[in-house]
């Protein structure tokens, strides 16, 4: 594998969050060659407004510069209230514009490798909030892996805070998604040099 650059983006401000822990883990797990790289600013992107959008907050520029500098993303994102939480959904749409003077409609999204996982305390995990997030990477033109999906359920059982991952399923699908993410940054440079 050559080396790749991963984006991680825990949609959870928690500081014990089983979401950033799935991203600690992840980080422990990586196949030789991909370098995972957590996103640690969400809380500092303002709601989003196209009033501002011409000249975007740093914290947003910050954000676009580091998806379009990454190979890919991973997201992992807990489930409020049957949905994504607001400051994940929030960051995304910011992501997802085009900058400024549009010229095409063009975002940092777009063909993007994405892997979506998610891990709750409950017995559903993050079965509704990942759907809607492969629906909105729909519209970005990302390439969302479909399989495996990591759906964590009962996470207190299965991870600690630290990363340190219980399960060996668990362990075994997060290293797949990892693998498998590897292949669609490799496909998706190839056809960039096609």
């Amino acid at each position: 594998m050559s080396d790749f650059s991963v984006l991680a983006i825990s949609g959870s401000l928690r500081d014990a969050s089983f979401n950033t822990a799935l991203i600690r883990a992840a980080q422990r797990f990586a196949p030789e060659g991909m370098t995972i790289e957590r996103y640690r600013n969400l809380a500092a992107i303002p709601a989003f407004n196209e009033d501002i959008e011409p000249e975007p907050p740093a914290p947003v520029v910050d954000l676009r510069e580091r998806i379009a500098a990454a190979d890919a993303l991973l997201i992992a994102t807990p489930e409020y209230n049957y949905g994504v939480p607001g400051v994940l959904k929030n960051a995304l749409d910011w992501a997802s514009r085009p900058s400024f003077p549009v010229t095409s409609w063009v975002s940092p999204l777009a063909h993007k490798p994405v892997a979506i996982m998610g891990a709750a305390p409950t017995g559903m995990g993050t079965v509704r909030a990942q759907l809607q997030l492969r629906q909105l990477f729909l519209w970005t033109d990302s390439a969302v892996l479909s399989k495996p999906e990591i759906i964590v359920t009962n996470a207190h059982e299965k991870l600690t805070v630290d990363g340190d991952v219980k399960d060996e399923t668990t362990e075994a699908l997060l290293r797949g998604l990892l693998d498998a993410l590897g292949t669609r940054i490799g496909i998706a440079r190839l056809a960039a040099t096609a």
